[in-house]
């Protein structure tokens, strides 16, 4: 029997230049004494996390700051932070000042702070153990400094197994957000290949929930059995639109003139769109390729990001096979990557399944993006160790609108190595 049921969630959301000010306030609603305050050191270099603390501690709750958030977390940067959350706590809520990392860092520090186990206990089969919460998480307030991840609205938290070589997560509806705090003026400092990237991973999560397999596509569920990713569904739809629409006027300004405050805004609002619609239709084959991209990398670290530390950010290394995917799911549903497309640029006039790819590698080239694969240190050895990543990505891959085989995977991978 078809499923005839999707379900809908978001965060409770305060948007807006200014919003990052009233951060005391809002936790003084949630009968709060002891808060820790998650990010990392580039971003605490800024000085918002400090400014946020304050304000906090204004209200007269007490304020401890770990900012050692790892940049593309592992399971060791996760562990870190939930041993020092253990040793200085106990708290009554969690804070997270940064980009993706730094708030899938606090969600797996609520986790283990409030819920029995370990982290492997938590992590996604089939790399660990899947398991469910069971008691309740702490107030979670999540303030992104980045426009991009989306970490603010959804139940995932992204990190990479080190013995095992492979980028996973941990999802489940008790991590999202309580409060999502969108201030655009904080992504001012934001660096221009930090925008390109975290820009790309706002595209991608648009088009990959647009054109994901639809709600209806799937088995019925019973109620225990409903997943925040339920595939594609009229709300989502709406708000992925409105994303793309966004992008296509400000998108390339905000990498070109990061001072630019109309893009700036733009971006921070497309990125709140996206994340609520992916938060619940979900991604598909550019997530899933790009968890063996950033967890294999070996030496490439992009412009902007720390020397001598190899990374792949996780929007960049999704941008990389998007082309591609695109291209292979074209024909399960025409009308929707063509719409896409259009959204993006106004301008298209084919209609075919090169029409979207074109549209991604023209603006990929504009704002910086590496061309493929090969740029970032891959060669065709390297494909069957990316296939076998990405096919681990179970929870990924069922909700393409078009399954890829292990040769279909294999070909994506080829074909986006780039000159």
């Amino acid at each position: 029997m078809d499923e005839t049921v999707f379900t809908y969630a978001a965060p409770a959301l305060k948007f807006g230049a200014g919003a990052s000010e009233e951060i005391g306030y809002d936790l003084s609603g949630y009968d709060v004494r002891r808060v820790l305050l998650v990010t990392d050191a580039g971003v605490a270099a800024t000085g918002h996390p400090q400014r946020i603390a304050d304000q906090i501690s204004a209200r007269g709750m007490a304020v401890t700051i770990f900012d050692r958030a790892h940049v593309e977390p592992t399971d060791a940067s996760f562990a870190a932070a939930i041993d020092f959350a253990r040793s200085e706590g106990p708290f009554d809520a969690i804070v997270a000042v940064g980009g993706g990392s730094s708030i899938d860092t606090a969600k797996a520090v609520n986790l283990l702070l409030t819920n029995p186990g370990e982290l492997m206990d938590y992590v996604n089969a089939p790399v660990g153990k899947g398991r469910a919460p069971v008691k309740p998480l702490l107030p979670l307030v999540a303030v992104p400094t980045t426009t991009g991840t989306g970490a603010e609205s959804t139940t995932v938290c992204v990190l990479d197994v080190l013995a095992l070589k492979v980028k996973t997560g941990i999802s489940h509806a008790a991590l999202r957000p309580t409060l999502a705090v969108v201030d655009p003026a904080l992504t001012l400092t934001q660096p221009s290949m930090v925008t390109a990237s975290a820009g790309m991973d706002i595209l991608c999560h648009a088009l990959e929930s647009y054109t994901a397999r639809p709600y209806t596509d799937f088995e019925r569920k019973s109620p225990e059995q409903r997943v925040p990713y339920c595939g594609a569904n009229p709300v989502a739809d709406m708000w992925s639109e409105r994303a793309l629409g966004l992008l296509a006027g400000s998108f390339r300004r905000a990498v070109a003139h990061g001072s630019d405050v109309r893009a700036r805004e733009e971006m921070a609002t497309a990125a709140t769109f996206a994340g609520l619609g992916f938060g619940n239709a979900g991604v598909h084959i550019p997530h899933a390729d790009a968890y063996p991209i950033a967890g294999r990398v070996r030496d490439y670290t992009p412009a902007g990001y720390p020397e001598g530390h190899p990374v792949i950010p996780h929007g960049m290394s999704v941008a990389l096979t998007a082309a591609e995917a695109f291209r292979f799911t074209f024909d399960a549903a025409p009308e929707r990557h063509l719409r896409a497309a259009r959204l993006l640029d106004p301008n298209v006039t084919d209609d075919g399944p090169d029409t979207l790819p074109r549209v991604l590698t023209e603006l990929k080239r504009d704002i910086g993006i590496p061309s493929g694969l090969a740029e970032v240190g891959y060669t065709a050895a390297d494909v069957d160790d990316l296939v076998e990543g990405a096919l681990k990505q179970e929870r990924l891959l069922s909700i393409a609108p078009k399954r890829p085989t292990e040769d279909d995977l294999a070909r994506i991978f080829r074909r986006s190595m780039g000159e």
